[in-house]
């Protein structure tokens, strides 16, 4: 395993509502090595991208509240000036959004919007900046480059925009790359050509990625190290074929036996109970997704649960995880196992 690029210690986001701050990201601490992609799953509210924009400083001032160290290069971000933070942002830093079709500039060309972070950090000429940017929408398996050059984004297919929007992100040859659900709105033949071009280009430049999505298919296709998170805290973190063989965390494995199987004694999906908690409602003690498995006695939360080394380099968030069991007539314990 590579260097460190990024060491998030006890991070905490929060956001403002009405005359008080909730915490969306409540002390997250993760490492990221170069040429190591770790992925971040859970529900829709668990604060996967409240994460990712917490990392990259994207969230605005002026309501949120961020606590902790990012620390990258030597440098806690949440500390960096705008001006500071921008000459890491889109240089050593890029970031794929999950919607290119809003995170590109529908009045701009393709080409004009790959160029503008070269503009900004590596002060090349027209010449050198165009013949970069037809190498990138190589890079990234856009054919015909010259003319998808001077087209606009409405002009392309979704999987090409998406390849473009990566071509931004890789501009500037960063050494961390944030994806946030960059698959998200494709089809899935599409899908798998976006994964497998980010893993190839991961092991050309050996970037260290955080990978952002609740698809837990391209999280065992993709994945060195997973995290998982529910309600804004990491529940579970361990290497990916630790975690799918043996998932610990009550939450983990219901999410790995919500996955459709086609074992025989599997005729129906296992449905989580409740939903994620909102941020005005959600129990800041005991154990967060106690509320979602109530046959769970109390008795076996932790009142303060903590993150425990179970195994090495393997971490569970409180002991529920010792005596969890599905419900009655639910699915036993290894038929949530992926090979």
């Amino acid at each position: 395993m590579g260097n460190t690029v990024l060491e998030i210690e006890n991070l905490r986001t929060s956001f403002s509502i009405g005359e008080k701050y909730y915490p969306a990201v409540d002390d997250v601490s993760l490492k990221v090595h170069e040429n190591e992609v770790l992925a971040i799953v859970g529900e829709s509210g668990c604060g996967k991208s409240a994460l990712a924009l917490s990392i990259i400083g994207l969230h605005e001032q002026r309501t949120t509240r961020l606590e902790g160290q990012v620390n990258f290069k030597g440098q806690n971000l949440l500390k960096l000036s705008r001006k500071r933070l921008n000459k890491i942002r889109g240089k050593e830093m890029g970031m794929i959004f999950q919607d290119p079709m809003t995170a590109l500039n529908p009045l701009a060309a393709i080409g004009a919007q790959i160029e503008e972070p070269m503009k900004y950090h590596l002060k090349l000429s027209a010449a050198d900046m165009k013949k970069r940017t037809l190498e990138l929408l190589r890079r990234v398996g856009i054919k015909n480059e010259n003319r998808i050059y001077s087209q606009y984004p409405h002009e392309l297919s979704g999987g090409m925009r998406q390849r473009v929007v990566i071509a931004i992100a890789l501009a500037c040859d960063p050494v961390l790359l944030l994806a946030d659900e960059p698959t998200t709105a494709l089809d899935v033949t599409i899908q798998a050509q976006i994964m497998d071009l980010m893993k190839e280009l991961q092991a050309q430049m050996k970037t260290g990625i955080i990978l952002i999505t609740h698809d837990l298919g391209v999280v065992a296709e993709m994945a060195d190290k997973v995290a998982v998170m529910y309600a804004g805290q990491i529940v579970e973190l361990a290497e990916v074929n630790e975690l799918f063989n043996h998932p610990m965390h009550p939450y983990t494995r219901s999410l790995l036996n919500s996955i459709p199987s086609n074992m025989p004694n599997k005729d129906k999906l296992h449905v989580i109970q409740g939903i994620v908690p909102t941020l005005q409602k959600l129990e800041r003690t005991g154990c967060r997704f106690a509320p979602r498995i109530p046959w769970i006695p109390a008795s076996e939360h932790e009142e303060n649960p903590i993150i425990h080394e179970v195994k090495p380099n393997h971490f569970v968030r409180c002991t529920c995880y010792k005596n969890f069991h599905f419900e009655e007539g639910e699915l036993g314990e290894d038929d949530h196992v992926l090979t």
